[in-house]
Formats: structure tokens, sequence, C-alpha cells
């Protein structure tokens, strides 16, 4: 029996796991607790491969961490990598990971999103990365992820600056792929994870792994994937199906 959280709400559906988290007072600031519930999940989901859908509770995905604990935190405390261990595992999860982003996603939630391999957001989204007003700076992911994602120039502001940008500036530099009215936003990210669950189900899980590999690995990495799904019962089954369409 699956267990219970007490900072997630999660649904869990055959090809996919919707989890809200949920800490409305404290607009879903990332604290201990949840950390340690998304590890729990994260090896519910690596034992049983299916999509990750994450969104917040009461229009906030989330805050951050929370600045209450992050006070108290100290250098050892830093090396452990509290977020940055959460997030790199969520990021290598087997299927992909789908964050709906309503309304603040800053600091840790921020970089929870930037984690994930799809971002849609509502129009009310914000997203950012405000650390450096605090006196640390983002370590969780934003400071290679970001750049990755919207190029130096843009992340530099962001970090560097403070710039907090709306959701049609991160549509604009394709920080998101997706902008919907907040009603519609869990909707849109259960129609994208309809699209993917509608592909080969091991194709999927090891073109993500292919594609997150270092370039020198390629085209090998590539070539040894390929071998496997070559032998596999499911490439023959669809080829078999599109040709037979292809006839009619």
């Amino acid at each position: 029996m699956p267990r219970e959280f007490s900072t997630l709400l999660v649904e869990r559906r055959p090809d996919r796991v919707q989890v809200q988290l949920n800490r409305p007072d404290v607009r879903n600031a990332i604290d201990q607790a949840m950390v340690d519930e998304l590890h729990l999940l994260c090896g519910e989901l690596e034992r049983g491969p299916r999509i990750l859908i994450l969104c917040g509770a009461a229009g906030v995905f989330a805050s951050g961490a929370d600045i209450a604990q992050l006070r108290e935190r100290r250098r050892d405390d830093a090396l452990k990598g509290i977020n940055s261990e959460l997030f790199e595992r969520i990021a290598r999860l087997p299927m992909p990971v789908i964050a709906a982003i309503d309304g603040w996603a800053l600091g840790g939630g921020a970089e929870l999103a930037y984690a994930a391999d799809f971002r849609i957001a509502s129009e009310t989204a914000r997203l950012g990365n405000p650390e450096t007003s605090l006196g640390i700076i983002p370590a969780a992911g934003a400071l290679w992820r970001l750049a990755e994602l919207v190029g130096e120039p843009v992340a530099k502001e962001i970090i560097l600056a403070g710039r907090i940008l709306t959701a049609e500036e991160a549509l604009a530099v394709r920080l998101v792929t997706e902008v919907h009215p907040a009603e519609r936003l869990l909707a849109a990210a259960h129609a994208l994870a309809d699209r993917i669950a509608a592909q080969d189900p091991l194709a999927t899980q090891l073109a993500k792994e292919v594609f997150h590999v270092p370039r020198a690995r390629h085209p090998r990495a590539d070539n040894e994937a390929q071998a496997v799904l070559f032998e596999s019962e499911e490439k023959f089954a669809r080829m078999t199906a599109f040709l037979e369409r292809k006839k009619r």
C-alpha cells in the first residue's frame, strides 16, 4: 500500500503520478520533511517508472527553500547538498517529469522546476532566483541548469541581478514551453502526459537517458540503446501496426 505524505498530495495513475507540493501556509516552501518525502517518491518512481507531474497548492508552485530552516544551516549542511541531491535525482528519474508552474517559483522552487524535463506555466507564474539577496547562491542547479536552458545572458540577469520572469517572459526565452490560464494548467499538464504516455515507455526511458549522456559518449550510447530496442517486442508490434495502417 503506497504511503501517505504530510507535505505532498499524491494522485497515482497507471502511467503517471501527480504530486502537489502542499505547504500552503508557507507558500509551499521546501523544508526537510518535503525533501525526505520527495526522496521516498523518487524511490517509488525508480522502482516503477511513471511520468511525474509536479504542481503546487493554493496558486503557488514553491516559494523557495524554507528560510527558517535555511538560516540555521551551516557549512556541513551546504556540503551535504540537501536540495541539489534531490533535484538531481528528480532530473534522472526514468520517465519524463513535468513541472506545472502556477504563481511563484522562486529560489529552490525555481530550481526544482529547472530539474524537470518540461515546464509549463499559468499566466500568473513568476520565476526567479533571489538567493544572492539573502546572502547565499542558488546552489541546487540554477548556476548550471539555467544557462543550459536560457543561455548565459538571461541566466546572469536572473541570478546576479535578481530578475524575476513573468510567464510570457519565460515563454519568450523558452524556459517554459506553454502558458495557460491557471484553471487549465493541470489539464494541460495531463494532456502533455497523455502524449508522452502514447509513446513506447522503454523507448522513452532510453531516449531520456541517452539525451543526457556526455557528448563524448555519443554515438556509442545511441547505438547501444537502439540495439536494446531493436530486439524489443514492442518495436515489432508498433512497426507492424504502422505498416498495417499504411496499407489501408
